[in-house]
């Protein structure tokens, strides 16, 4: 008999992980396996991100960090993380860590110059948050990367992306993430306010962009996003794990040897 699925809540990643792949999913959250090699741009997000949440929490008091303490805070957080990882990363082809270190500065000096002086007040960087939705018993938990606060008091949920190309319209207006944090937003005492939702994009094209693209929710995209992330819950708890095996995800999965094995068993 097959042990009872347990798990105690969901995410924007989680969910947007189910969707994708299935059995993705199952093997990083259901069984829980150790990845087989970590993707070099999971370390890499997670660095720039880490960087951007500094130069922000400097900018709250009042301290404008320049492109030399930004790259360089960068190289010895990037250096540091590829060390605790070592003989664990999996590069894309022709990337290397010095190729990834010049990309990261390169990008980062980018943010610098070209973030706009939008006169916006943070009022929280890497906000936390838990809520409820109607039919799913555990939580919708995850943190927003930064709110933004304008003179009329409304509230600007800010998340930081890089990427190999510009975002489409359908991107930004059908992002699931997005979604649920404006839920979340309202849940957790911003429902009196305006919420707006941002992306904040570093695009890694030959010559680096920053890229701002702004949106908004309505109760029915709220009501969609509800819908999916029921049917998300339903699945998970039956057992239903199907692979995409046809996605451009694939060749940088964590799990392809415990994928080859699952469809050969």
């Amino acid at each position: 008999m097959d042990k009872p699925i347990e798990i105690s809540h969901l995410s924007a990643s989680s969910i947007n992980s189910y969707l994708d792949c299935g059995m993705q999913f199952k093997f990083a959250k259901i069984e829980k396996r150790q990845p087989e090699a970590i993707a070099e741009a999971l370390i890499f997000g997670t660095t720039i991100h880490k960087i951007i949440e500094l130069y922000h929490h400097e900018r709250s008091i009042g301290t404008r960090l320049s492109v030399m303490d930004i790259t360089a805070a960068f190289e010895k957080c990037y250096t540091e993380a590829f060390e605790r990882q070592a003989g664990k990363i999996q590069f894309k082809q022709g990337k290397d860590f010095d190729a990834t270190l010049l990309e990261g500065k390169s990008l980062l000096a980018t943010y610098v110059t070209q973030f706009p002086e939008t006169g916006l007040k943070v009022i929280g960087l890497e906000k936390s948050f838990s809520f409820q939705i109607e039919g799913v018993p555990i939580p919708i938990v995850g943190a927003m990367d930064m709110v933004e606060e304008d003179a009329g008091g409304n509230i600007v949920i800010v998340d930081h992306k890089t990427s190999s190309r510009s975002y489409s319209s359908d991107d930004i207006d059908k992002s699931l993430q997005l979604t649920i944090y404006g839920m979340a937003a309202k849940a957790n005492g911003y429902a009196d306010r305006e919420i707006l939702l941002r992306f904040d994009c570093l695009v890694k094209t030959k010559k680096p962009k920053f890229e701002q693209y702004y949106t908004v929710r309505t109760e029915e995209d709220e009501q969609r996003a509800m819908k999916k992330i029921q049917a998300v819950y339903r699945g998970i708890m039956q057992g239903v794990f199907i692979p995409n095996d046809t996605s451009w995800k694939c060749k940088g999965c964590s799990y392809q040897q415990c994928c080859r094995d699952w469809f050969s068993n």
